[in-house]
């Protein structure tokens, strides 16, 4: 059955409920919508609503409580809150404490002798538990004056130096103790610094105290060589590097003799990056070396060994 907003005639439910009456809730039509006059109005109508958030109440100071037990009624009763008083400077206070922070720098800035008494053989009048009194001071009395005391600082090269020296000293003591010149031993520089120690090289530019340095001066002192320039040094010798496992490679390379048989004053090489000087070849065919820095901290030694424990002898280069 078709719906409709009219209400029916007739009958209808007035039939049915008898005498109650009731009223139609009717829509009304929608109406087609009203033309905007302006580009205003229309911006108007385009706009969000803004919906504004009520603000809370401030909350209101907590009352003063009124003393329970005061004489006058609460109505007549005043309490009063006062304020911490504010400290005020007072004039001129500034002024002085500039003066006396001038003062104390003044007083530091003057020389000694304007804080020093003044001597003056005019008397000065004293008053003294016994009586009124003249005191005077000769001129000629001598004012105690303070003096510095002048200090020096120990450098840092100074420092080094007293170390080297030290060590230098301990090397000699080692040296005397190890009987080396009882067995023989000509090596000039037996006490300088090795090269853990901090030392440098010598005049034959090897490290001083070890075993290739050793050599090369019993080179020189075979040759006639004992004083600077000398014969045998390290360019000569072994120009490609200063260890004694150069010393092959420097004999083989320059040309100059070697042998397995060993000779008085020729170098026994071993590969274990050491080298000996030849003292001399027992009848039995055993050899006596002469050594730095062989199982020693870099002190001298003699040993004998077989011919055949060497790898090579290098003989005497010729110059």
């Amino acid at each position: 059955m078709p719906f409709s907003n009219t209400p029916p005639e007739g009958d209808g439910l007035e039939n049915v409920f008898g005498d109650a009456k009731f009223e139609w809730n009717v829509t009304p039509e929608p109406t087609a919508p009203q033309p905007f006059t302006s580009r205003r109005e229309l911006r108007e109508s385009a706009k969000p609503v803004r919906l504004r958030t009520p603000k809370r109440p401030r909350r209101a100071a907590p009352p003063v409580p009124v003393p329970s037990d005061s004489a006058y009624p609460e109505g007549r009763v005043l309490v009063v809150v006062r304020q911490p008083p504010k400290l005020k400077r007072k004039r001129g206070h500034n002024v002085l404490t500039a003066f006396v922070v001038v003062g104390l720098f003044g007083s530091v800035a003057l020389p000694a002798a304007a804080l020093a008494p003044q001597v003056t053989d005019d008397p000065v009048a004293v008053r003294t538990a016994a009586g009124d009194a003249a005191l005077a001071v000769s001129k000629n009395v001598a004012l105690s004056t303070t003096t510095r005391a002048e200090f020096s600082a120990t450098t840092t090269t100074d420092l080094r130096a007293q170390r080297s020296t030290a060590r230098k000293a301990a090397n000699f003591e080692a040296y005397l103790k190890s009987g080396a010149r009882e067995l023989g031993d000509d090596y000039p520089w037996f006490s300088e610094l090795s090269n853990n120690q901090g030392g440098g090289l010598s005049p034959l530019n090897y490290f001083y105290r070890e075993c290739v340095d050793f050599v090369a001066w019993r080179l020189n002192r075979d040759a006639g060589s004992t004083t600077a320039p000398f014969l045998y040094d390290w360019s000569y010798l072994t120009p490609s590097g200063g260890n004694a496992s150069q010393w092959k490679y420097a004999w083989k390379s320059h040309g100059w003799p070697t042998s397995t048989t060993p000779i008085a004053g020729s170098v026994a090489y071993f590969s274990g990056n050491h080298v000996a000087y030849v003292k001399q070849v027992n009848a039995d065919g055993s050899v006596l070396l002469e050594e730095y820095n062989y199982n020693s901290d870099h002190l001298y030694g003699q040993r004998t060994i077989a011919a055949s424990d060497a790898d090579l002898y290098l003989y005497p280069p010729p110059r």
